[in-house]
């Protein structure tokens, strides 16, 4: 016997934003309005949003990049990767630039590069995930012994008045301590800004590089019950009600 379509047509699948996305921007709570709107022709969005392309039965790394990442950050980790790669650096280097943004890509920006070093940790060596995690502290401090030099960008993002807070300092002064200091600078190195009219590499030109430094799991990203799977899954179904 086929299975019901859900939900059944007619039906609007209403999408209430997160909350860490309209916390403090001055927008009103969404969620009474939305509830109040349930009825026999409004239902909560759950699964495959028709507004977004549809993932693969069982999605791998590059499919979220077509897929699900925002075009900027897509063409960003792209260029990093790709600059890091020209620039003869090991693989692991071009594997950490290839990632470094992945939460800004599909999840969340707030930590972006401490979520994104817990979604992709199951899944690279624990050093191309500790250099994912400590680009983002080590990005605000300027090391010109390596040619790091605070970025131009920020004064504009942040004013030239913005001090990093406290564990962004603390973790940077560790990560400067530490035997993979260098990993995680050199993706802070090619992270490159304000590239809108570059044209993004192939993804296709790193299969072989994700194919030896990430473990692309057989149920496919999202459902193979590792520690991050379920980050995965809430960038294939970032609309989910629950």
């Amino acid at each position: 016997m086929c299975e019901p379509e859900w939900p059944q047509p007619g039906r609007e699948r209403m999408i209430v934003p997160a909350p860490v996305g309209w916390y403090g921007t001055g927008m009103a709570d969404p969620e009474p309005a939305l509830f109040g709107k349930l009825d026999a022709g409004h239902v909560m969005m759950m699964g495959d949003n028709p507004a977004l392309p549809r993932m693969p039965a069982a999605p791998k790394l590059l499919d979220f990049f077509r897929l699900r990442f925002s075009d900027l950050t897509g063409r960003h980790l792209l260029t990093s990767a790709a600059r890091a790669l020209a620039a003869g650096q090991h693989e692991k280097v071009v594997m950490a630039c290839l990632l470094h943004d992945i939460s800004n890509g599909c999840l969340v920006r707030t930590d972006h590069g401490y979520w994104g070093a817990q979604m992709i940790a199951p899944y690279v060596s624990e050093e191309i995930a500790w250099a994912v995690r400590y680009h983002q502290p080590l990005r605000y401090f300027a090391d010109e012994a390596v040619g790091y030099a605070y970025p131009e960008s920020y004064l504009r993002f942040f004013g030239a008045d913005y001090v990093p807070p406290d564990y962004i300092r603390q973790d940077a002064d560790m990560a400067k301590a530490h035997p993979w200091y260098m990993t995680s600078r050199l993706v802070t190195i090619y992270d490159t800004y304000f590239f809108d009219e570059m044209e993004a590499p192939d993804p296709e030109m790193f299969t072989d590089i994700i194919g030896r430094h990430f473990k692309e799991p057989e149920q496919g990203l999202g459902f193979d019950s590792s520690p991050s799977a379920h980050m995965w899954r809430s960038a294939i179904w970032p609309n989910n009600f629950l």
